[in-house]
């Protein structure tokens, strides 16, 4: 069971081969937009609570939401598994995503009554696993958080920055502990130690794990003490549940709608969204006079860009977890058979039914623990709804003046983030918090920020405003953002910058910009673009792909046991049924193994070599990628798409010349990185020069931490453009 999220992992090596391969992040994004906060958790959240799922039906995806600071927007493919379509173009000062706001904290460790005062500190982090390690003054007392290559980042140094990035989340989190504690007060709850002790023990044991385990786990996957997660996660949650009790329970009727989600009827089926009623039209007349066109066609009319690049695969329906309507339609439909043109709010959708599924039959015995299981997870949804509704209820009541994001009001109360029914919480609690839950990654990024700046001043080379505004437009251009005249559109690129994604202007600039043209800066004019490069080029983007079912795993035994039995039984119905029940990867798994075609030079080498020898109707062996076990078995090829070498050459060069200077400035950074004498205080981490005080590579290391490398080949979702 994958019980902690983890983040995308890209490839850690890439070579000549690899231009259609994205370039790796070169800061850690857990400080930036791109990153989710510490207490998010993808499949399994740390409160026990499966976190829900839902078709994608009615919120089509888009891809701002897959981009990452310093990560062109195809940053999909896991280290080489070119099991997925990556476009063309690609950026680098692309827009951050908006951070998930990290759950309230109450002020101190859990107590018999709660009363601390507002804005009092969390527990402090606990230090993240990374060697090697120093004995080192208490993190909140230390005055100089890390010193590079002799300069000093200090304490007042990061809590500007962490502010900057998480300055208003965070207070809302404060103030929302303080409501929490003020609640609590009010209505005389007291939770105890050993409440919150059998709390922990629950969640851990639905996770199957003793307690040691489960907090080792958080410890080193998340960060967290076990303090810190007792005080900002579990206390918090017990105080919510009692505060809420009445509006969370599970009715018997509710109960058998989720029963039913999970176990009943489903519908295999493909689909195609568009926001126009006539393109619809249109497309569905096309699907009936050519049905085996279907998944052309969503490909090419498609406008959700995952649901296009997987040829309208869609994850089953499920009985009520959409829209109602669109639900009815594709129930009562034959395999086979069309769906008329469904609205569901301001799209149009066309289903193709590829199965209706029958319930899933349960033994008697293992029906009471699924209906626990469901009830909990229908009890934390309801708390979440309840706690949103308990807050703004709070708020309407309490005397909140939030100073940190007005500057008129910080002029006239100085030294003041806000003030809750006339108690003030000061900037300096303010930095404390934002240091202690978002310290270590934020540091780490203003290290590798100051080594970029050293650089730049030892070589003499300054970043204009000039070379800011051609990098912006470079990015809105990449993204498709031009004007009719084919100029690149910053204004609007920009505005989906700060509308979408939650970024404001001056960290876009700070954050994503900035870096990319100094590395840029640093690497200077040392692309050449070959015509082997060309021809790799065109073969990748223009040339047949080899259409197969995927059944991806982590463990070899049984890898060679799934293998076996797709050998025994070579239908392509049997490999979806393999692949539903046994892939650890999302799309494939959920869409009974489709994923998209294989192409050339898409980074993957293993697989590709694999998949370009297979026939139709053949499987593939074994194929080890890191520590993951694919199978693939193949459907056919795709005819190459027809374009001119010439008219398309201008393109291919600009596409190659990015990525191979996307490679040149990993390089540069790399090196930047190895070479650098760096002492991390926050992290209780050292280096010296190419190798470690305890000769080790440099502890600082690109997304992901020391861990990403072992990772790097980890299967990720599809992306969410393609280009054809």
């Amino acid at each position: 069971m994958d019980w902690l999220a983890h983040h995308d992992r890209l490839n850690p090596s890439l070579t000549r081969s690899d231009w259609q391969t994205p370039a790796r992040v070169l800061f850690r994004p857990e400080h930036r937009y791109g990153a989710r906060s510490r207490m998010t958790m993808e499949r399994m959240d740390m409160t026990g609570t499966e976190s829900s799922t839902q078709n994608s039906v009615g919120s089509p995806s888009r891809a701002a939401r897959l981009l990452r600071w310093g990560i062109p927007a195809a940053m999909v493919i896991a280290a080489g598994v070119a099991i997925r379509q990556i476009p063309m173009s690609t950026a680098t000062a692309q827009a951050p995503a908006r951070p998930v706001a990290r759950p309230a904290a109450p002020a101190a460790q859990p107590t018999a009554r709660p009363a601390a005062p507002a804005g009092q500190p969390a527990a402090q982090t606990a230090s993240r696993t990374s060697p090697p390690t120093m004995v080192a003054p208490s993190k909140k007392t230390l005055q100089v958080m890390a010193v590079v290559n002799g300069e000093q980042i200090t304490r007042t140094d990061l809590g500007r920055e962490c502010m900057r990035r998480f300055g208003n989340e965070v207070l809302e989190s404060m103030l929302n502990r303080q409501l929490i504690l003020d609640a609590c007060a009010a209505q005389n709850i007291v939770i105890t130690e050993q409440d919150v002790d059998d709390e922990v023990d629950r969640i851990a044991n639905k996770f199957g794990l003793p307690r040691d385990r489960w907090l080792q786990l958080l410890r080193e996957e998340r960060g967290f003490s076990e303090q810190e997660y007792r005080t900002t996660v579990v206390w918090q949650m017990i105080a919510l549940r009692r505060l809420v009790a009445d509006k969370i329970q599970v009715t018997p009727e509710e109960l058998k709608m989720a029963f039913e989600s999970e176990f009943g009827p489903k519908v295999r089926a493909r689909m195609i969204a568009v926001s126009s009623k006539e393109k619809a039209d249109q497309v569905l007349a096309a699907a009936a006079a050519k049905p085996e066109s279907f998944g052309d066609l969503a490909k090419q009319y498609c406008e959700d860009p995952a649901v296009a690049s997987a040829r309208g695969v869609i994850p089953p329906i499920r009985m009520h977890t959409g829209d109602p309507t669109l639900e009815q339609i594709a129930f009562s439909l034959k395999p086979g058979e069309l769906s008329s043109v469904i609205k569901v709010a301001n799209l149009y959708y066309i289903l193709l039914c590829d199965e209706q599924v029958p319930r899933m039959v349960l033994a008697p015995q293992h029906i009471p623990a699924q209906q626990e299981r469901l009830t909990d997870k229908l009890r934390e949804n309801k708390l979440r709804v309840s706690a949103a509704q308990f807050f703004e209820n709070m708020r309407k009541s309490a005397q909140v003046v939030n100073v940190f994001e007005d500057p008129a009001k910080q002029k006239a109360m100085p030294g003041v983030a806000a003030t809750i029914n006339g108690r003030p919480v000061s900037m300096l609690q303010l930095s404390e918090e934002c240091i202690s839950r978002n310290g270590e990654s934020v540091l780490e990024g203003e290290i590798n920020r100051k080594l970029l700046e050293q650089q730049l001043a030892k070589r003499k080379l300054v970043i204009t405003q000039q070379d800011i505004d051609a990098e912006v437009a470079r990015a809105a251009a990449s993204f498709g953002f031009v004007k009719a005249d084919q100029t690149p559109d910053v204004e609007r690129w920009m505005k989906t910058v700060i509308d979408e994604q939650g970024a404001t202007p001056d960290l876009y600039i700070r954050d994503a910009v900035w870096p990319s043209v100094a590395l840029k800066k640093l690497v200077g004019n040392r692309v050449e673009v070959t015509e082997e490069d060309l021809q790799k080029g065109y073969e990748s983007n223009y040339g047949p792909r080899v259409e197969v079912l995927a059944c991806v795993l982590t463990d070899q035994r049984q890898a060679q046991k799934v293998w076996e039995m797709a050998r025994a039984n070579p239908t392509n119905d049997f490999f979806a049924e393999l692949a539903r029940q046994y892939s650890v990867e999302p799309s494939s798994r959920s869409n009974g193994g489709q994923v998209p075609p294989i192409r050339r030079y898409g980074g993957g080498a293993a697989i590709e070599e694999e998949a370009f020898k297979l026939k139709a109707g053949e499987l593939s062996g074994l194929i080890a990628v890191g520590d993951q076990y694919i199978i693939l078995r193949c459907l056919g090829r795709t005819s190459p798409v027809k374009a001119d070498f010439a008219t398309v050459k201008d393109e291919l060069v600009a596409d190659i010349q990015e990525k191979k200077l996307r490679i040149l400035m990993n390089s540069e950074f790399d090196n930047t990185v190895a070479s650098a004498q760096i002492d991390n205080f926050l992290a209780g981490t050292s280096q010296s020069g190419r190798t470690s005080k305890v000769g080790q590579l440099p502890a600082i290391a690109p997304a992901g931490g020391p861990a990403a490398a072992n990772n790097a080949t980890r299967v990720a979702p599809a992306s969410a453009t393609a280009p054809r």
